[in-house]
């Protein structure tokens, strides 16, 4: 089967570029996605450098999300919704949306210790409240590290607890998902459910910063 083309919104950050890197690592063709296309591009030639590939390239945001057809948004929560407005005319028919934000303090000045309250219950699903009825709606990496996905002398040790309201749009996201060397895909239920997953992140950021460690989640049993 073809590999799908992945657009990163916000593909210069922390969380974007350890999910590019993994991702072009593996064969991906893969977009990252500034607000900046310059810079976009500076980053994916730094990451094709590294790599020893040319499967990145750079763009703006919504070039970027008219390009794929699995459009991941790793934005801060502050930028979700202004990032959102900007890319949904670009979003293709039948497109994954992939959301990985989190409603963490920072975005208003507080702690990463703590997460926000948000009106439509999670930052998933006031994702889904912007993205057009053509295109579905998962969460999904809340809980790997930015640190860890960028270490490539390491596999990552997390399991990824994937959301959504339709199961064949959770499977797409599989072999994205077991793409990345130490991760294991985990249907972690409905949409709403992110709002549990979502809080996670914030206790998982806790721990690290008292024991100086990459944590991340593994679910025993399965």
């Amino acid at each position: 089967m073809e590999k799908e083309r992945i657009a990163i919104i916000g593909g210069t950050g922390d969380q974007g570029k350890g999910l590019a890197l993994r991702w072009a690592r593996a064969g991906y063709a893969v977009t990252i996605g500034s607000r900046d296309a310059a810079r976009a591009q500076t980053a994916a030639d730094e990451f094709n450098t590294l790599l020893g590939s040319a499967n990145l390239n750079g763009a703006t945001n919504a070039e970027a999300a008219a390009s794929a057809s699995i459009v991941v948004l790793t934005v801060p929560f502050a930028a979700q919704i202004v990032t959102l407005k900007d890319i949904v005319p670009a979003i293709q028919p039948n497109a994954l949306v992939v959301d990985v934000t989190v409603p963490l303090e920072p975005a208003v000045g507080g702690k990463p210790t703590r997460i926000l309250g948000v009106w439509a219950g999670s930052a998933a699903e006031q994702c889904r409240e912007y993205v057009p009825a053509h295109a579905e709606v998962v969460s999904a990496f809340h809980n790997v590290g930015a640190d860890a996905l960028a270490d490539l002398t390491h596999d990552v040790d997390c399991d990824i607890l994937v959301c959504g309201d339709k199961k064949n749009a959770k499977e797409r996201l599989r072999p994205l998902v077991e793409a990345i060397a130490g991760c294991r895909y985990v249907d972690a239920g409905l949409l709403a459910q992110s709002r549990t997953v979502e809080a996670m992140t914030a206790l998982l950021i806790g721990i690290n910063i008292r024991y100086k460690k990459h944590t991340g989640i593994r679910i025993t049993g399965l």
